[in-house]
């Protein structure tokens, strides 16, 4: 795929791919991928195969890996390439996490963008983290000192950062994903973040113009019944492979659309077993008629209405990703441990594709107005 006017970029933390996937839509070639995980690495080779694109896959630790290295690789040097994107790691700063910031190694390579920013020296960045980075606290303690620091070493760059939280059923994902985006580009700076497409359907009346939030029931339908773990061990190439437990399927039985198991005060108390009101999460059967919540990387939601997991492709519709998109590596049950990203955290860990591309066709929009000099200075 050859990249509209010839915009170029590099990938950082890419995950599975689904920022990738958003950017690429927008126009950009992806020159090259950063990825520690194994099974996420074999997700972006496959498809970028697939795709018969020419893009790097650098497989290892981002502190180990050279910017420079990579520039020289690729043939560029500082300042050629158009856009430097990522999704670090946000469990440091999650609410639902133990949110040690910068005392987890994790929060630390939030700052592996800069680094890589310093040598390559991008026309662009785009950053997005969980909302927690706003108010993490730094050494000192002080509340939103993560954030603050971030700023202020992007504007040591020379950059001018722009940010905002962002909710992906706005942007036509049947998700409530809350995510803040973090756009930095040189001066003059007249970026603007896309306006919302989508609302909630109560509101698409008064606000014109805005189609209403795509659901569950809509973007998982049509796939028919997923094939059977006990059927066959080999994973089809659409993903839609159903490996619930004959105990899970138990426990959510009796569970209403859109509700979960803890909060099923009259069912036995062994099916309930150890949850407690605060497990909202947990064992939750999704609704069809409104968006998910958020997909995240442990707790795997349940089917509206049959008993059974929601397969790693309805996650992926739910995520935003094209069906010509696979996955590669196991898919574990609820319970399972498996050292490397298993298919259904691949895609809660990473960023829903539409959202990464509405942000995207809005940078290319000002590195264009840049390379063509009518670009104003609106900050």
């Amino acid at each position: 795929m050859t990249a509209e006017h010839g915009l170029t970029a590099i990938s950082l933390f890419s995950g599975a791919g689904g920022m990738d996937i958003g950017v690429q839509q927008a126009g950009f070639e992806i020159l090259a991928c950063v990825e520690l995980d194994k099974h996420c690495c074999e997700t972006l080779r496959e498809n970028i195969s697939r795709g018969e694109r020419e893009t790097f896959v650098y497989e290892g630790d981002i502190k180990d890996i050279s910017p420079q290295q990579i520039l020289d690789d690729l043939g560029y040097k500082s300042g050629e390439v158009d856009l430097l994107f990522g999704g670090p790691p946000c469990q440091a700063f999650s609410q639902i996490g133990k949110q040690k910031s910068m005392l987890d190694e994790r929060g630390v390579l939030l700052f592996q963008m800069i680094r890589y920013a310093k040598t390559i020296q991008p026309r662009a960045l785009m950053v997005e983290q969980v909302k927690g980075l706003l108010n993490a606290k730094d050494l000192n303690g002080k509340s939103g000192g993560v954030f603050e620091q971030f700023i202020k070493e992007l504007e040591a760059l020379d950059y001018v950062p722009k940010w905002r939280v962002m909710l992906a059923a706005d942007y036509g994902v049947a998700q409530l994903r809350e995510r803040v985006f973090i756009v930095a580009t040189k001066k003059p700076n007249g970026f603007q973040f896309p306006f919302p497409t989508h609302s909630q359907p109560s509101e698409t009346m008064s606000l014109f113009g805005l189609l209403p939030y795509s659901t569950v029931g809509e973007v998982i339908s049509g796939l028919g019944q997923p094939i059977l773990k006990a059927e066959t061990d080999i994973i089809p190439d659409n993903s839609h492979y159903d490996v619930t437990p004959c105990r899970d399927r138990e426990r959510i039985h009796g569970v209403p659309e859109g509700k979960n198991l803890s909060s099923q005060t009259h069912l036995p108390k062994e099916q309930i077993g150890g949850l407690t009101q605060k497990d909202t999460t947990k064992f939750l059967r999704l609704d069809r008629n409104r968006p998910s919540n958020t997909l995240r990387g442990g707790e795997i939601f349940f089917h509206p209405t049959e008993d059974r997991y929601l397969t790693p492709r309805e996650y992926m519709r739910i995520h935003g990703y094209p069906d010509s998109y696979v996955l590669r590596g196991p898919i574990r049950g609820r319970t399972g441990t498996i050292k490397s990203l298993d298919q259904h955290r691949q895609v809660g860990n990473s960023v829903p594709p539409p959202l990464a591309k509405a942000v995207a066709i809005k940078v290319k929009e000002i590195i264009l107005c840049q390379k063509s000099m009518n670009c104003s200075d609106t900050r």
